[in-house]
């Protein structure tokens, strides 16, 4: 029998609201290679998240919905470097409901397009293409892909070089190519196909093409402006060595040049030849192969929710799934590590609300970035049948907290033996992993529930600590039981018991007779003659017993127990057969195992 009652969070404690360090809450799967996340700016709630194959999809209310938003996946070439990578929104969307994409079509090379939306907001048609700008691609790769509307409203297109590696044709510092640079047009004045904006930098420098805002960038993967300052960060993919973020203050005019292919951050990329940094803006933060070897560029967090987020400038490594935090302080920049996910982070995105999200790009999934590393006090540290505080070896136990899992709803962990994690949430107990039966965030209650190693030794404290996908908790003191008993319920109050012979659940409709021997359900009765292990099945052939039962008693009365131990089939799960006392009275009996809260049967 499987008591999905573990589960219960009814009568959860409360817990401390956490603050600090980055955690990831899932927010939607089920997502084809997702590139970029982007909000329409129509205070509609939806998500927009770019499929790299050539499809859009929307996330309202947590939930994927089923129909793509936009399937352009026939004029799309991909995969590698290539594909649909850019989706903006201009000012304004909810009056004019056309929209923009960047993607590679089926000649390899960049395209920047116009859509409409049809009658049903949901749905955009594919036929109604209207191409503004298409830059030819001598390689497969170094495609940027971004597009964003900028403070002044004009649209901002990130060109990588072109491929290959090294800038084999010097696009980054030509002139007059588009590769290799940030662009700047106004594709909403009704031009066709653009305007060039007259304050751009090049407009009347001969040589240039006056779309250039900006020269010698590698590959532009991700870039934003804070919606607070305008501000523009950028994360520029770097070559063998250097990942870099470079950073324009709202007041530039733009002309910067980033150094590609002379420089590779702030480091000569072929010093052989020699190089100058004469004129070159260099990055305002770089790393090297041992925090990855693909920048993604993020956001600085604007939102109202997370205050311990306000102000940073967040991005990360696709490779090695580090998360950092950028913000400028009085000593200069200030850099730190705040978590290693180990996802492929593709992309960042904003909600209309200034919420900041990730995509992992390999397993299809969207992420909340959230303040606060896992917290729990000890009293958050409960059997898992009663919620009462302590542990008891081999028993089944539960956390509540916050910061300690990643995801909405419920995931239990897939068999036997238990997993030591689920979902890259662990428990270490005394600096070992325990084993993992289920994780939960159900209406904003994050709990996991776990087996306590049957090692742990009663009368002393052992050290708890919860890491969730790398981001640790402070280690917390728990009291080890002898033991610590709990029944289990179905609804909080009726107990899990099963009818022995028959093997169908005791409940008002169905109620135990008296002399009749049923099957009860508990955990935190203590110590076995023949421990499975921690995180194995207890064996059906033969039963593990409990080495001191406590009593049992239905309506105060004294149950005669035939069986006291682990369940077959299950860990840290105890059962046990009892008769229903002879002068039991009829109805709601109150059930106890010796000093365990009271749980309710039925009795006919």
């Amino acid at each position: 029998m499987c008591f999905t009652a573990l589960l219960l969070l009814a009568s959860a404690p409360a817990f401390p609201q956490a603050s600090g360090r980055v955690r990831l809450v899932e927010v939607a799967r089920g997502f084809s290679s997702p590139v970029d996340i982007a909000h329409a700016g129509d205070a509609s709630g939806r998500l927009f998240v770019v499929e790299q194959r050539g499809r859009i999809r929307i996330v309202r209310d947590n939930a994927l919905l089923p129909a793509p938003f936009l399937d352009i996946s026939a004029r799309v070439s991909c995969c590698g470097e290539r594909g649909l990578l850019g989706l903006a929104f201009p000012p304004g969307f909810r009056e004019k409901q056309h929209f923009y994409v960047n993607y590679t079509n089926r000649d390899g090379h960049t395209v920047i397009a116009r859509y409409r939306v049809t009658s049903d907001p949901d749905l955009a048609g594919p036929a109604s293409e209207t191409v503004l700008l298409t830059v030819e691609q001598p390689y497969s790769n170094h495609n940027g892909g971004q597009i964003v509307f900028g403070p002044g409203g004009d649209l901002y297109v990130g060109m990588g070089d072109g491929g290959s590696g090294g800038d084999p044709h010097n696009h980054a510092q030509n002139p007059a190519s588009l590769l290799g640079k940030m662009l700047r047009i106004d594709v909403e004045s009704g031009a066709a196909p653009y305007r060039v904006p007259a304050g751009n930098p090049f407009v009347s420098s001969p040589g240039y093409r006056p779309e250039i805002w900006a020269t010698g960038l590698r590959n532009p993967w991700r870039f934003s402006f804070d919606r607070s300052t305008g501000d523009l960060w950028i994360g520029d993919v770097g070559q063998n060595r250097y990942e870099e973020i470079h950073f324009a203050p709202a007041s530039s005019a733009g002309g910067e040049n980033y150094g590609w292919n002379r420089m590779e951050a702030a480091h000569c990329f072929s010093p052989s030849s020699g190089c100058s940094q004469a004129g070159l803006t260099l990055p305002v933060v770089e790393y090297g192969r041992t925090g990855g070897c693909s920048v993604t560029g993020g956001f600085v967090y604007r939102g109202a929710r997370f205050a311990a987020l306000q102000g940073l400038y967040l991005y990360a490594d696709y490779c090695s799934g580090n998360i950092w935090g950028l913000e400028r302080a009085a000593s200069g920049w200030k850099n730190e590590l705040l978590l290693a996910s180990r996802f492929a982070v593709s992309t960042f995105g904003e909600d209309d609300e200034g919420n900041l999200y990730l995509a992992d790009h390999g397993a299809g999934r969207v992420y909340l970035v959230a303040a606060g590393s896992p917290a729990f006090s000890a009293p958050d540290v409960v059997n898992g049948a009663s919620f009462t505080s302590g542990l008891a070896p081999g028993s089944i136990s539960t956390l509540f907290g916050a910061g300690i899992t990643g995801i909405n709803g419920i995931l239990q962990a897939p068999g036997f033996p238990l997993p030591r994690a689920l979902n890259g949430v662990e428990i270490r107990v005394n600096g070992v992993p325990a084993p993992l039966y289920a994780l939960a965030n159900v209406n904003g209650r994050e709990q996991i529930n776990w087996q306590a190693p049957e090692e742990l030794v009663p009368g002393t404290r052992a050290s708890v600590v919860v890491s969730n996908n790398g981001a640790g908790s402070p280690p917390v003191e728990v009291d080890v039981l002898p033991q610590h008993p709990g029944i289990f319920t179905l609804d909080g109050a009726a107990a899990a018991a099963l009818h022995n012979a028959t093997y169908q659940l005791v409940s008002s409709s169905s109620p135990a007779g008296r002399g009749e021997e049923i099957a009860l359900y508990a955990t935190g009765l203590g110590a076995v003659d023949r421990p499975p292990g921690t995180g194995n099945a207890a064996p059906a052939a033969t039963p593990a017993r409990a080495l001191h039962c406590p009593p049992v008693t239905v309506a105060g009365l004294a149950a005669e127990v035939t069986f006291c131990g682990l369940a077959p089939g299950a860990a840290g799960l105890y059962q046990l057969n009892l008769r229903i006392p002879s002068g039991a009275p009829s109805g709601v009996a109150e059930v106890r195992v010796g000093a365990s809260p009271p749980a309710w049967i039925a009795v006919r």
